[in-house]
Formats: C-alpha cells, sequence, structure tokens
C-alpha cells in the first residue's frame, strides 16, 4: 500500500512540475482570443478593423494565441497589424472583408524601390501585414476577401494592393483558408524562412497575382488551388529588402494552378539571388497565357536543382520556358546568371500557340546546362507554314514568352544550352506544321533518345543542328537530320 501511494505522490509531484515548467519542444495549448470579446461586431457593415488589432494585441502580451473569427463578415477598411505568436482562425462562415474608405496604411519609403515594380516594393499598403515576425499563422475554413476594394495597379495614399503582405518572418503557416480578389497580390511574403501551406485557396482570376513567395526558404506548399488573372504562383527573389537573399528548399505537391493573364507556376521575373532545391510533384496546370511551366533568370541568378515529376499542363501559350536574360535589374550589379540541374519527369502538356513553342534559350553569357526531360510529352496546335530557320529575334531584358520571335521549330527549339537529355516522351501537333520538330543552335551535347515526333507536310527537316558541339539522335525513328557546323556525339 505505502509503495503505491508513494509511486502515486511521486506520479502528482512530476505531472506539477512538467505543467509548471513544459520540456523543450512541447508547446502549451495557446489560449482563444474571440474578436467579439474586444469588439468586432461581424454584421458586414460595421468597422471591426479595431477590435481585430485589439485581439492580436492582447494575443501577443499573453505570449500568443489563437485570434478566433466566429461565423459573420468583418469589415475592415483599414490595415490590421499582425504580431508574433499569433494565429488567426476563420471558423466556417467567417469572412475578413475589405472595404474602400482610404483608410489603409500608407506605403513604406524604399531606397530600392527603382529595381522592382512598386507592389513588391512597398508593403504597408496591406490588408494584412507584418515584418519580423515569428510563429504565426492563417488557417481555418473562412475567406479573407479584398471585396473589390483592393487595388492591382500602384495604390494612392490609403489604398492597398495586397490582402496578406509579410516581410521578414520565420516560422508560417497558411492553411485551410481562402484569399479572392486580392488586388495586385492575394499574398505576397519577402524575406522568410518556415512555410506551411496546406489546403490553401486562392481566387484572384478578376485580380492579378495569387501567391509570390519572395527571398524564401525552407517552403512546404500542399493540397493548393491557385487561380490567378497574373501569376498563379511564383518564385522570386527581388532587391526590394536592400539585399541578394537566398532562396529554396521548396516543396509543393497536390496543387492545381491557373492563369489567365500570365504564367502558371513561375520563376522570375526577379531573379537577384540565387534559387536551389525545388521540387514539384503531382501539379494540374489548366490555362496560362504565358508560361505554363516557366523558368527564367533575369538578373544574374543561378538557378538550379528544379526538379517537376508527374505534371500536366493545357491550355497555355508556352509549355515550357528556360530562358537566361541580361536585364541586370538588381542593386547588387549583377552579371548574367545561369540556369542548371534541372529534371522533367512524366510531364504532358497541350499548348495552345502555334508561336510559342517549348524553348530552351540560354543566353551567349550565361548557358542553360545540365537538363534531362524524361517521358516529357508535348502536343502543340501547330498549323505554321514553313519558315527560316534561322535564330528568331531575342530581347535579352526581358522575361515574356513573346520576348523571343517565332520559334523556328514547331516542337522544342534549343540555343546557348549544354548537356541536355530527351528520354522517351516528344513532340505533336494537331495540325500540319511546316517546321521541323526540332532545331538546336549554337550549343553542345544534345541528346534525344527513344524521342517521338512527327512530319510536317512541308518541312525541310525533322532535326536540325546548326553549330552543335555533340548531338545525337537515336532510337528516334529515321528523322532528316539537317546538320551544319556541327559534330554528331553518338
Amino acid at each position: 500500500m505505502f509503495s503505491r501511494l508513494g509511486a502515486a505522490v511521486a506520479a502528482a509531484l512530476l505531472a506539477t512540475t512538467v505543467l509548471a515548467h513544459p520540456a523543450q519542444g512541447v508547446q502549451t495549448p495557446a489560449a482563444d482570443f474571440n474578436v467579439k470579446d474586444y469588439g468586432a461586431v461581424g454584421n458586414g457593415s460595421a468597422s471591426d478593423t479595431a477590435a481585430i488589432d485589439r485581439a492580436i494585441t492582447a494575443a501577443n502580451a499573453a505570449g500568443g494565441g489563437t485570434v478566433r473569427f466566429p461565423s459573420g463578415t468583418y469589415r475592415s477598411p483599414k490595415s490590421i497589424h499582425m504580431k508574433s505568436n499569433v494565429t488567426l482562425q476563420l471558423d466556417a462562415g467567417a469572412t475578413i472583408m475589405g472595404a474602400k474608405g482610404g483608410g489603409y496604411d500608407k506605403p513604406e519609403p524604399n531606397p530600392n524601390d527603382k529595381y522592382q515594380d512598386y507592389g513588391h516594393s512597398h508593403f504597408r499598403n496591406a490588408m494584412i501585414w507584418g515584418d519580423r515576425l515569428t510563429n504565426i499563422g492563417f488557417v481555418g475554413s473562412g475567406t479573407i476577401d479584398g471585396g473589390g476594394a483592393l487595388i492591382t495597379g500602384n495604390p494612392d495614399s490609403g489604398e492597398a494592393d495586397k490582402i496578406i503582405s509579410l516581410t521578414r518572418c520565420e516560422n508560417l503557416t497558411v492553411s485551410g483558408i481562402k484569399l479572392r480578389r486580392g488586388g495586385h497580390f492575394a499574398m505576397l511574403i519577402n524575406g522568410c524562412k518556415n512555410v506551411v501551406s496546406d489546403r490553401l485557396t486562392i481566387d484572384t482570376a478578376s485580380d492579378r497575382d495569387g501567391w509570390n513567395v519572395i527571398s524564401t526558404t525552407n517552403v512546404t506548399i500542399t493540397n493548393g488551388n491557385f487561380a490567378a488573372n497574373d501569376d498563379a504562383l511564383a518564385f522570386k527573389s527581388d532587391y526590394a529588402l536592400g539585399q541578394k537573399l537566398s532562396n529554396g528548399n521548396v516543396k509543393v505537391y497536390d496543387t492545381k494552378l491557373s492563369a489567365k493573364c500570365c504564367n502558371a507556376l513561375m520563376f522570375g521575373s526577379e531573379t537577384c539571388g540565387d534559387f536551389t532545391g525545388y521540387d514539384f510533384q503531382r501539379i494540374d496546370v489548366k490555362g496560362s497565357n504565358k508560361s505554363g511551366l516557366g523558368l527564367v533568370s533575369m538578373d544574374g541568378s543561378v538557378i538550379s536543382d528544379v526538379h517537376y515529376r508527374d505534371i500536366t499542363v493545357s491550355g497555355v501559350r508556352s509549355p515550357i520556358m528556360l530562358k537566361v536574360g541580361a536585364r541586370k535589374r538588381c542593386g547588387n550589379s549583377p552579371g548574367v546568371g545561369t540556369i542548371k540541374n534541372i529534371t522533367y519527369d512524366n510531364i504532358t502538356i497541350n499548348g495552345a500557340s502555334p508561336s510559342f513553342s517549348p524553348t530552351i534559350m540560354g543566353d551567349v553569357d550565361g548557358h542553360v546546362t545540365d537538363v534531362t526531360f524524361t517521358n516529357v510529352k508535348i502536343n502543340v496546335p501547330g498549323g505554321n507554314g514553313t519558315t527560316s530557320t534561322n535564330p528568331p529575334s531575342n530581347d535579352r531584358k526581358n522575361y515574356n514568352p513573346n520576348s523571343i520571335g517565332t520559334r523556328p521549330a514547331y516542337g522544342w527549339y534549343v540555343r546557348y544550352a549544354d548537356r541536355i537529355r530527351f528520354q522517351g516522351g516528344g513532340v505533336s501537333f494537331t495540325s500540319d506544321d511546316g517546321r521541323p520538330a526540332v532545331i538546336a543552335n549554337s550549343s553542345s551535347d544534345i541528346t534525344f533518345d527513344g524521342f517521338a515526333w512527327e512530319r510536317g507536310g512541308k518541312s525541310p527537316a525533322d532535326f536540325v543542328f546548326q553549330n552543335v558541339n555533340g548531338f545525337c539522335v537515336r532510337g528516334s525513328g529515321s528523322p532528316r537530320v539537317t546538320a551544319t557546323g556541327s559534330t554528331e556525339g553518338c
């Protein structure tokens, strides 16, 4: 009896000790701070911004907590100020709604704003913003809606152009909620690390960008559904924070993307810092008037170790584009960057433009190197007549697919690239096309192995190699190969 009693007392003492001094790494449950307890009404007409700020301040002062929004519409015509150790929890039926009235915070001055667009340079003119925060979140099943009040261009004083704007944040969670009508950006983060997102929905198809992830490391995005007008999901690195920052260790899985005007899954165009370690799997892209899978280095960055696997793309004007440009719009006097160590595995694409063929366009000062395409199948509309096989025009300072003239191949056009492998897969057209299936120019070590292609009724050749040191076409039927200034390397 004594031993059992002693054991019980010891267990009770141990429990008390654990509760009084939580073990390292064990978090105690965060307190709830209901916005209605701080004066929020949630009727869609009263201004609830001040009450929301009071609840956030109380949660932060308590050492952290969850600011809860019960069902209702919380009108916010002024900026909400996030603080560390605070999570906004939007319950089912809860909406934070933007509103016109000129009450949003003014954009802060930025001595570096000449290096990127206005929207990327200023962060406080937002519905919700925070700087140098840790342990913050936006979770639940509710909505944050710009309400048609956010600006898609450069806002005047008191106007906002983004829903969520976060700089230099650490440990960010964004899950379950919906962001809609975001103005220029539904969400913009810059200089952050340790970001987790699951089941996030973005609808900015009537506005501009979905989510811009800028100069950020350690990111996991799963089960997203992003429909934008401009860029749906873009990874960038600009000079807005006054320095060249690293980017990488990013995973995006099981996500749906679409973009009316512009790019679906995009690197750039702002590319000051280097990018490395990106893994994209099971992505479904439906619609993009520019790039479906776009990868550009315009401002001196080295982009490496990017991997695409099990991706379907349809209704895009430019199926795949890799481009090294020489815009050099960065404050650290950059040179020309490069793109290297990229893989594409099990990709199926249906393009929507006869002009924007899949393209690898390096730069004379920065080649694209070491890219492997395995089982990448691309169908294009075709329908062009026979054209010159000379290199198309190319604006080195422009990242858009139309910066390169009509490609002289209906399939792959490759220039200034080395060690490029095509294994399986192939290219096809819907309507007969007079251009070759492939043209490679000013490159080296270009291999097509088991690559399928279609022959245009009036095409001068099937594979054209111009000044290519070491080309190889094998296991790919009986193509007509034209080689000038080139050597075979099978």
